[in-house]
């Protein structure tokens, strides 16, 4: 935290960065781990969905490679949230969580507009399908993608690695239900269940899909991150000691993982010290998990009055 210094006019500027206690976790092998086995799944899923004419068995294996270019964006977006700032990126290139999660979303419904027609194209016309061939392709499904859900479980307070989460959790649900599906067919002999069961993948997929898109829109809009309270925080600091006023508090996500915040202090009686500016710092960050605060000190309000 820097020292405050004076201006003619009166103001001063403090600036309390936090301690990086929420940057992301390290999460590589996770996601190695998950794209090669992912990758792998669905060559296996598409070619054997193609044998046994299940439009449920191709309908998982495109949401699964949409998975894999999720994985390798998230992927991506980690690792360059880790990059040194440079003097055109100053904070970095920790953003770029929010574009992949954003990405992801959008990913999600190209899957499911592919799935959608096609699916539509088989409730007119069913198809003859190996119900057998579902069942085990899919109970494989079940095991490479829940194992791999389980490998981003501690990583749900990053909407980025979120993402990776929801979307392997959500395929594990999808093969699951294509495995219900193989053995109705086997014991019915229904065409129809096929079609109907990759109708209810499509709408687990856009379910799942909804929370990120909203959630990575918002952030991408520097909208208040979730979970911390503008109003919240504009009671702590206007109740601050020494503090008549508070203008211009701005906060907003850096990445998915950290948030910034900048606002004014109207102090009469002048700096109130470093000590006081990092105990803000430390209560910002350890109760309202705001890492990166910067306070502009005023000893009276600002020439530009409302409008500031």
């Amino acid at each position: 935290m820097s020292k405050g210094h004076s201006h003619d006019h009166g103001h001063g500027h403090d600036h309390g960065h936090g301690s990086h206690a929420h940057a992301p976790a390290d999460f590589g092998n996770a996601f190695l781990i998950g794209v090669v086995l992912n990758t792998a799944f669905v060559i296996v899923e598409a070619a054997y969905g193609w044998i046994s004419g299940s439009m449920a068995l191709i309908a998982d294996a495109g949401h699964n490679l949409s998975d894999v270019l999720a994985l390798l964006l998230a992927w991506g977006a980690s690792v360059a949230a880790k990059r040194s700032p440079s003097e055109r990126f100053t904070y970095g290139y920790k953003s770029s969580t929010i574009l992949a999660a954003l990405l992801n979303a959008v990913l999600l419904l190209i899957a499911i507009g592919a799935i959608l027609f096609e699916t539509l194209r088989r409730i007119a016309e069913p198809a003859a399908v190996q119900g057998e061939t579902m069942a085990i392709v899919a109970a494989i499904g079940i095991a490479i993608n829940a194992g791999t859900a389980a490998l981003f479980v501690r990583g749900q307070h990053d909407i980025n690695i979120r993402g990776a989460f929801l979307h392997m959790a959500a395929d594990a649900l999808v093969s699951l239900g294509v495995v219900v599906a193989g053995l109705a067919i086997i014991w019915t002999g229904e065409r129809w269940i096929d079609p109907a069961v990759s109708l209810v993948i499509v709408l687990v997929i856009a379910w799942s899909t909804w929370g990120l898109l909203k959630d990575s829109v918002a952030m991408s809009m520097l909208a208040v991150p979730k979970g911390i309270s503008e109003s919240e925080v504009r009671a702590y600091l206007t109740g601050l000691p020494g503090v008549d006023e508070v203008h211009d508090l701005h906060i907003w996500p850096m990445s998915t993982t950290e948030t910034a915040l900048t606002a004014h202090l109207v102090m009469p009686g002048g700096h109130p010290g470093d000590a006081l500016l990092r105990e803000i710092q430390h209560e910002l960050e350890h109760h309202h998990r705001i890492g990166h605060t910067t306070l502009q000190i005023e000893t009276s309000r600002s020439e530009c009055g409302a409008s500031c």
